[in-house]
């Protein structure tokens, strides 16, 4: 059953996980309330990783699936000097997994910058409420704080989202503020020239492996951080358990009253792997898409074919609407993905035993 949300997330569309497991974080910081932990962090390093992997004996829910041994290195790494760097695939729950350290560590998820082409170093460390600039002059009153400059003054972990899509210089601004734990505000009076960094601040990256050679990091920026790949899930039955688990969850809070099938399950993930990998269980080769076939595709595959169901088939969800969900992730403008969809149904699809299987192939048919 998929876990209720607390009072406080009901109404937000993808409240934060601090307000999401707002009991069970309530609930650690009682438990280890006189433990030892680093300078500024709600929670020992003990109870960031319950809180991450779960804890069945505090009734704590698992929220990411990974080996124990990463996870404890990325919770050391946000106590050292250095940042931390999570790299992988897209869909790996590099982000989400920023975010659960971030909520565990500092009860605060929400102080992100979101890397892009246009992501300048106002959005990054501060700006100005210029009417206040021209009638007082620079100070703190007319300074507009970014995430930086919060989690540097509040001592919060700050996660900065694909950071390889930003331009080299903007990366590069990081440099002194991870080496020396100090930004400078050359703009204020002396006194106020120097933010230093208040216990707790430190940094998560992300950066998915097809964006390398965008805007590649400096060496320089590497040294600062700590790097961790984060791998696709490996088990086929932990990737089920996932996206049913998932699917559920937004079935329920959007108060649908149906759930996919394990056997459509099954169907969903399978695809999704064998396309993904560009090998079969069977052990036929495949070209696989130049789509992102994550398992995070999979669940949104999974819900809208679960909505298709309810609101136009009377809620009984069949092969075509996982299908038509499918289509619509799975192509989205290679001209070479439709030829490999179709090889993978027709030669693939076809020859899988099972009735559920051959459902899948008649929709296909029926679809072209």
């Amino acid at each position: 059953m998929p876990r209720k949300a607390s009072p406080a997330a009901a109404n937000l569309q993808r409240p934060p996980a601090e307000v999401t497991y707002a009991d069970e974080l309530k609930q650690l910081k009682k438990a280890d309330e006189s433990a030892p932990r680093p300078g500024g962090w709600q929670l020992t390093p003990q109870s960031v990783i319950k809180f991450i992997l779960g804890d069945p004996s505090q009734n704590i829910c698992p929220k990411f699936i990974g080996s124990r041994s990463q996870i404890e290195r990325c919770i050391v790494a946000l106590a050292t000097n250095r940042g931390l760097m999570l790299i992988g695939e897209p869909g790996t729950a590099k982000s989400y997994l920023s975010e659960l350290l971030a909520a565990a560590i500092s009860g605060d998820s929400s102080l992100t910058i979101q890397g892009s082409a246009g992501t300048t170093e106002d959005t990054i460390k501060y700006s100005w409420n210029y009417a206040l600039l021209l009638a007082e002059g620079p100070s703190q009153q007319s300074l507009v704080p970014a995430p930086l400059y919060r989690g540097l003054s509040s001592g919060k972990l700050v996660r900065f989202e694909e950071i390889t899509r930003c331009p080299l210089e903007i990366q590069d601004t990081l440099l002194s503020i991870l080496s020396d734990r100090v930004m400078s505000i050359p703009e204020l009076p002396d006194r106020d020239r120097s933010l230093y960094a208040t216990l707790g601040f430190n940094l998560i990256a992300t950066a998915n492996t097809r964006d390398r050679g965008v805007n590649e990091m400096s060496a320089a920026l590497k040294r600062r951080f700590n790097f961790e790949t984060i791998q696709p899930i490996t088990s086929l039955q932990q990737e089920m358990q996932l996206v049913q688990q998932e699917t559920d969850r937004l079935l329920a809070k959007a108060a649908i009253p149906i759930s996919l099938s394990p056997d459509l399950t099954q169907v969903l993930v399978t695809t999704f792997r064998d396309l993904r990998t560009g090998t079969t269980a069977e052990g036929h080769s495949l070209e696989p898409l130049s789509t992102v076939m994550s398992t995070a595709e999979a669940v949104s595959v999974g819900y809208a074919a679960a909505l298709h169901a309810y609101y136009y088939q009377g809620g009984q969800i069949r092969a075509e609407h996982l299908l038509q969900s499918l289509m619509g992730s799975a192509l989205k403008g290679e001209p070479t993905d439709l030829k490999k969809l179709q090889h993978y149904f027709s030669h693939i699809v076809a020859g899988k035993p099972g009735p559920i299987w051959q459902e899948c192939y008649s929709a296909y048919q029926q679809l072209l």
